[in-house]
C-alpha cells in the first residue's frame, strides 16, 4: 500500500470515530433529560383507520411496534400504577389492555354497545368506562380485568371523568343536556345536573369543587357545583370549544377554539371568562407545560404548532431566525413527555407523529414518525 493510500485510510478511519462521536452526541442530546437509565419512555398512538395501536420508543424515536385492538379505537390512556395501556373498541364492544413492557394486547373485556370514553380512578384500581349506545357507565377491576358494577347514564353520554378525590364519578350526557353524578365506590346516583346543550369534555378542579363542562351547540361552557350539585353559570364562549386545558392549580381554564381562531380563558375562581389569544386558522388541540408557563397549540388547518406564553398572554413570533414549528397534514392532538423536553403531536392527514424539542429557546421539529392511518389519540408512559 502506498504513503498515499496509508493516509487517505487513516483519514476515513479518523472521520469514521468523528461521525461516530457525532451521532453518540445528536442521540444523548435528544434523549429525554430526566431519562435514568433503564427507564422506558413511550408514547402509545390510536390509529382510528386501521384499528392499530403504534408503540413509539421516545428515545430512538422510532415505531417499535404495531398491535391490532379492533375497531375504531379511542380512548386510550396509561394507567397511573400499572405498566398498562388502556383504550377502547368503539366497533368491537370492547375495553383492551396492552402490556407496557411487552407491547402485546393481554386482555379484551367486553363493554356492550359502542364503549367511547375511559378514565381511571387516582389509584388506578378501577377504570370507568361509558357506552353511547346503551347509555350505561361501568366499573371495571384493573387487576382481575372485570366489569364489577354498572349504572344507568342520561342519553348518549360523552365523556366520562373521576374527580381527583376519587369520591365521584361525572358523566356528561349528549342528547339530555346532563351531567350526571356517580358515587365512585358505589355507582349510586348522587345527582343529576341541567347543562348547556349537547355537554362534551369535562374539567374538575384539583380540590374536586367544580366542574367545567363545553357545550358542542351553544359555544358555551357550564360551571358546575360539585358540592352542592347545583348549576353555577353558563358562560359564553363566543367560539366552539374544540379542547380544554385547565392549569395545574386550577386557576384558569385554557379552552382552544377553532370558531373563534384563538385561546379563550376562563377565570375558574369568579367563573368568567377573560382573555383571548388570537392563534391561527384552526387550532383544534392544545398541550400545556407542568409549570404552566407555555402552552403549545396545534393547528389543523396550517399545520403547525403555535407557542403560547401564558403569563404575558402572548404568541411567541415567528422571526427571521425561526418559524413556528410545522407538523404533518391536519394535526387532531398532542401530548407532552412527564419531562416536557418533547411534544408530540398526531397528524391525522398524514399518518405520523411530529416529535418537537420544547427545551430549547426556540421549539423545533425533530422528526415524523410513521404510524398508522388516521392517528388520534396519544397516550404517554414512562416504566
Amino acid at each position: 500500500m502506498s504513503r498515499l493510500s496509508r493516509l487517505n485510510f487513516r483519514l476515513l478511519i479518523a472521520l469514521a470515530i468523528l461521525a461516530a462521536f457525532g451521532v453518540r452526541e445528536v442521540l444523548l442530546e435528544l434523549r429525554p433529560s430526566f431519562l435514568r437509565p433503564g427507564v422506558h419512555l413511550f408514547a402509545y398512538v390510536a390509529n382510528s383507520g386501521d384499528g392499530t395501536v403504534s408503540a413509539i420508543d421516545l428515545v430512538k424515536l422510532a415505531t417499535v411496534s404495531t398491535i391490532s385492538v379492533g375497531g375504531r379505537p379511542t380512548g386510550v390512556k396509561a394507567s397511573p400504577t400499572r405498566p398498562e395501556i388502556w383504550g377502547l373498541s368503539a366497533a368491537d364492544g370492547s375495553a383492551w389492555v396492552l402490556d407496557a413492557d411487552s407491547d402485546r394486547l393481554v386482555a379484551r373485556i367486553p363493554v356492550p354497545s359502542e364503549p367511547n370514553a375511559l378514565d381511571f380512578s387516582p389509584d388506578g384500581k378501577r377504570a370507568y368506562v361509558v357506552s353511547s349506545a346503551s347509555n350505561m357507565l361501568y366499573a371495571i377491576d384493573c387487576a382481575t380485568r372485570r366489569v364489577i358494577g354498572h349504572a344507568r347514564t342520561g342519553r348518549r353520554p360523552w365523556v366520562v371523568n373521576v374527580t381527583p378525590d376519587g369520591k365521584l364519578v361525572l358523566v356528561s350526557n349528549h342528547e339530555d343536556s346532563t351531567l350526571s353524578i356517580f358515587d365512585a365506590s358505589t355507582l349510586q346516583p348522587r345527582g343529576s345536573v341541567k347543562v348547556a346543550a349537547e355537554p362534551e369534555q369535562i374539567a374538575v378542579l384539583p380540590d374536586s369543587s367544580k366542574a367545567f363542562v363545553t357545550s358542542d351547540a351553544l359555544n358555551e361552557i357550564s360551571a358546575v357545583d360539585l358540592k352542592q350539585m347545583v348549576l353555577l353559570a353558563n358562560l359564553a364562549l363566543g367560539g366552539s370549544p374544540n379542547a380544554i386545558v385547565l392549569k395545574p392549580d386550577g386557576g384558569e381554564l385554557y379552552v382552544i377554539s377553532s370558531d373563534a381562531h384563538g385561546l379563550i380563558v376562563v377565570n375558574t375562581e369568579t367563573d368568567s371568562v377573560g382573555d383571548f389569544m388570537l392563534l391561527g386558522n384552526s387550532p383544534d388541540a392544545a398541550a400545556l407545560t407542568a409549570d404552566a408557563q407555555t402552552l403549545y397549540a396545534a393547528d389543523a388547518a396550517a399545520d403547525d404548532v403555535v407557542p403560547v406564553l401564558i403569563q404575558t398572554r402572548e404568541v411567541q413570533p415567528p422571526t427571521n431566525q425561526w418559524q413556528w414549528p410545522r407538523v404533518g397534514r391536519t394535526p387532531v392532538s398532542c401530548a407532552l413527555t412527564p419531562g416536557g423536553d418533547m411534544l408530540l403531536v398526531a397528524d391525522n392527514g398524514s399518518g405520523d407523529v411530529a416529535v418537537i424539542r420544547t427545551n430549547v429557546p426556540s421549539p423545533v421539529l425533530v422528526t415524523l414518525i410513521p404510524v398508522g392511518a388516521e392517528p388520534r389519540d396519544i397516550a404517554v408512559k414512562m416504566f
